[in-house]
């Protein structure tokens, strides 16, 4: 039987409609993780250094759907958890944070050739708290918050080299409509 144009277009609409439902799935699954590990305790005693596991689902769609699909599923949780849990000072964090983390794991997945995730994670975790300190400058307008950044860059490299391992062994799973 010979496709026509009607029949492409009924079934384009499906996926595309499908595909949107599983970037949501995944917008609130990141939701979740991130609601679940407000609760935990701190792992130390330094402010800001939580485990960043909502960046699992991040580097998940990253790579299963591309820059921008991953870009609107941290943008709806950045968003959604700053109105849901937090305020306008914690959605600066948030923002500045994740878009510096989204801006290296575009550039480093691309220089390894998609491979090495665990890498991408880790630059991931070290510019997300980057852009966290840039955010502490601004808002508070002294640059005595650098004195964290050998803490930060520490944790936010060992957080993101776990996170990236546990979105390297997700991307194992098969999940239907995410490929």
């Amino acid at each position: 039987m010979k496709e026509t144009a009607l029949m492409r277009t009924h079934t384009d609409k499906r996926k595309s409609t499908y595909r949107i439902a599983v970037l949501g799935l995944l917008a609130a699954m990141s939701l979740g993780i991130y609601a679940l590990e407000s609760l935990l305790p701190p792992l130390l005693p330094i402010p800001g250094i939580k485990p960043g596991l909502s960046s699992i689902i991040t580097l998940f769609a990253l790579r299963r759907f591309g820059k921008k699909e991953a870009g609107i599923v941290l943008l709806v949780r950045i968003l959604l958890s700053a109105l849901l849990f937090g305020n306008a000072i914690s959605l600066v964090y948030s923002l500045l944070g994740g878009a510096a983390a989204l801006f290296i794991e575009v550039i480093s997945d691309e220089i390894l050739k998609r491979k090495h995730l665990y890498i991408t994670g880790t630059f991931g975790g070290l510019f997300h708290n980057a852009g966290q300190l840039i955010a502490a400058i601004i808002i508070m307008r002294t640059a005595a918050v650098l004195a964290y950044t050998p803490y930060l860059a520490i944790a936010g490299m060992i957080t993101g080299l776990f996170t990236g391992l546990c979105a390297h062994y997700l991307l194992k799973i098969r999940i239907p409509g995410a490929d």
